[in-house]
């Protein structure tokens, strides 16, 4: 298991690096710069070289890039060009408070509402339940979050005042972004969790375990469930990845000050060193939820071998 785990490691700093690398490189390619180019243009030359070097802007871009490497080994993203004289950790910590309620809350109800889904389609299988269940994943997956959000908004909002319309102002505001967010989630669990579940009904040992006269609840935990989660499993990280860290339609139509409206905002802004924080702080989530990932699949299958040698 350690080297297992001290492997995956590696491969997360490396990926890490290149990543880093990469978007530095892509940033200095793009067209203009992070400065009100009509007012630098006013500035006296002396005026313009300082301010270049207070960013370590008048450096060559290979040391830039070497000086940006050493920063964020100590965890130094930088300060941010557009909120002036803010540090771009503190700027995302700051908004990492409500994408984190959202997305949380999104996940908890996609995961619980789409297992139950999953496995009463499942169960009852070509029923009136199953074909249900599959119109509303259907729906659930065709139905853009943005479209429900604008529905729930004007429905819940405007039309029934029974949750705040937009901005953040207490728990109520998280509502109806969560409820958006999480029908996705709701869709795409509950189609794999009954495609896996319809697969590992049909196995020998399944069949073998009822005759054995093993009971119904004991037949569906410790044998179809368990042995379904794996595809859930691999499917969830990516998702509690995209929820947790902010999504940028959602955001931006309620109005939250989470990380997905600081992204595009930055991005509008030409605010560089957020942008790059911004993708290094989601890069570096995402392999770590991998990893987590990962190490689920030897909980909930001990078959599965997570180094070589060892099971």
């Amino acid at each position: 298991m350690k080297r297992y785990i001290g492997i995956r490691i590696l491969y997360l700093l490396l990926t890490l690096f290149i990543i880093t690398t990469a978007t530095f490189f892509l940033m200095k390619s793009l067209p203009g710069t992070p400065f009100d180019e009509e007012k630098l243009t006013q500035l006296p030359q002396e005026q313009k070289e300082i301010i270049y070097a207070s960013y370590g802007l008048d450096k060559p871009v290979f040391t830039q890039y070497v000086n940006y490497l050493k920063n964020i080994a100590t965890g130094d993203l930088g300060t941010s060009y557009f909120y002036k004289g803010q540090e771009v950790v503190d700027i995302i910590s700051a908004r990492l408070g409500p994408s984190i309620l959202i997305g949380f809350q999104a996940v908890l109800l996609g995961l619980t509402i789409g297992m139950i889904l999953g496995i009463i389609a499942a169960y009852r299988h070509n029923t009136g339940w199953d074909y249900a269940t599959m119109i509303i994943a259907v729906l659930g997956v065709s139905v853009p979050n943005f479209v429900l959000a604008a529905l729930m908004q004007y429905f819940l909002g405007l039309k029934w005042g029974l949750l705040p319309v937009a901005f953040w102002e207490s728990y109520q505001s998280s509502i109806m972004p969560s409820v958006a967010l999480s029908v996705g989630v709701v869709a795409l669990i509950a189609r794999f969790v009954r495609t896996e579940m319809l697969e590992v009904l049909e196995q020998d040992y399944i069949i073998t375990a009822k005759a054995k006269g093993l009971g119904f609840l004991r037949i569906m935990f410790s044998h179809v469930i368990r042995n379904s989660l794996i595809s859930v499993i691999t499917i969830l990280g990516p998702i509690v990845v995209n929820l947790l860290t902010g999504s940028l339609v959602i955001e931006n139509i309620f109005g939250i000050p989470g990380i997905g409206s600081l992204f595009v905002d930055s991005i509008k802004m030409n605010d560089y060193t957020t942008i790059m924080g911004i993708t290094i702080f989601y890069s570096a989530f995402y392999v770590f939820i991998m990893l987590i990932v990962d190490l689920l699949y030897g909980i909930v299958d001990p078959r599965i071998r997570l180094a070589s040698g060892e099971e």
